[in-house]
């Protein structure tokens, strides 16, 4: 048990998270860079990665915070790279759903291989509980800077 009190405790956490984010903002650079995209390319690429389903340009736009027109450029960035592909909504022809493309999953699950498996190595260092409360913290900051973040765009 550590000897620091909760104000020590907090500031800690607060400040190994603001580091956190940083070091994980110059991987995402360096892994984007590595891979010819934009960044932002790179983060929607992971996240239409962790949806079962295709999504519509409105959810990817609702996804990473871009306006409509701005999602729309970079899923037709994403397309002209390969790494996604579009087809007409099944429920809605008007709509078409984007999802990831298998033409260069080797490429990109290639480029994850060696962070990946140092990001699983770190997790093996925490007991089951402790992974718990770390994707509970996880979930509930993701959760708060969503939140802001929608505060933000609305003034």
């Amino acid at each position: 048990m550590s000897n620091r009190n909760r104000a020590e405790l907090l500031a800690a956490v607060t400040a190994a998270a603001r580091r956190q984010h940083a070091a994980y903002t110059l991987f995402n650079q360096a892994l984007a860079d590595r891979l010819a995209l934009h960044p932002t390319d790179l983060q929607c690429v992971s996240l239409l990665g962790l949806e079962p389903e295709p999504l519509s340009t409105g959810q990817i736009a609702k996804l990473t915070g871009l306006t409509s027109g701005s999602a729309t450029r970079l899923v037709d960035r994403l397309e002209r790279a390969g790494l996604v592909e579009r087809r007409t909504d099944p429920h809605d022809r008007r709509k078409t759903l984007v999802s990831l493309s298998p033409q260069r999953g080797p490429e990109l699950e290639a480029a994850w291989k060696a962070p990946g498996s140092a990001f699983a190595e770190t997790l093996d260092e925490f007991t089951d509980e402790e992974l718990a409360v770390i994707e509970r913290y996880l979930w509930r900051t993701t959760q708060v800077g969503d939140e802001h973040a929608a505060r933000s765009q609305m003034h």
